[in-house]
């Protein structure tokens, strides 16, 4: 089974994608700047509001990856509060200045998760070797990757998923992501075999039916 997880940035959306039908949120805010870290009032809220398990993304600010260690000591505390108040799982990564994993930044932060799940963001799009990140992440304890391959679009980069998916095997998980809307779904499955797919909430209806092309519904 293919699982759909939804980016939000507020509580109706949130609830929208439940009843939607979707498998998973990501919480976020200032999506427009590729997410920032969400409120713990807005977290709390869509924790208790829908049934759904709610990833969080822990990103301090909009622009590059590359935080100093004031940054990573705020992002992990971040993380530890919101695992506290019920986060299924934990969005966040950190890169060096030379495009490549932060592998001690990203180890404190997967340190801070405690156990919880996390999945390293769409920095990964822009490491310089991708198959030498996805071992790093592995050895780090990364549970997911979410990226478009490199692309500005899943699609545009279903060649890289599809050799980043061959490569974790049932070591970590590949998230495609990146303009999969319910037109190019399963053209986007199709090509990279992936089990989950990531998308931006922009309406319920519009989610239900990738939904139900992705359950087989449609």
């Amino acid at each position: 089974m293919i699982l759909v997880e939804a980016a939000v940035e507020d509580l109706e959306s949130a609830l929208a994608v439940a009843r939607a039908g979707a498998d998973r949120i990501e919480l976020c805010v200032n999506l427009n700047e590729g997410g920032t870290t969400p409120s713990t009032g807005l977290t709390a809220a869509v924790v208790d509001g829908t049934h759904l398990p709610v990833f969080v993304l822990i990103r301090p600010r909009a622009g590059d990856f590359v935080y100093s260690d004031d940054e990573i000591e705020l992002m992990s505390r971040d993380v530890e509060t919101a695992g506290s108040i019920g986060a299924a799982g934990i969005v966040t990564g950190a890169l060096t200045s030379d495009y490549a994993i932060d592998v001690e930044q990203t180890r404190a932060l997967v340190k801070a998760a405690a156990g919880l799940p996390v999945t390293f963001h769409r920095a990964f799009d822009v490491t310089m070797s991708k198959s030498d990140a996805l071992e790093q992440l592995i050895d780090l304890g990364v549970t997911r990757v979410l990226t478009s391959g490199g692309a500005t679009t899943a699609m545009e980069g279903a060649d890289v998923i599809a050799a980043l998916a061959d490569q974790a095997r049932d070591r970590i998980a590949i998230i495609a992501g990146g303009g999969i809307r319910e037109h190019n779904v399963s053209d986007v499955i199709a090509r990279t075999a992936v089990r989950e797919v990531h998308t931006r909430f922009v309406g319920e209806a519009r989610l239900r039916e990738l939904v139900d092309v992705v359950k087989g519904k449609a």
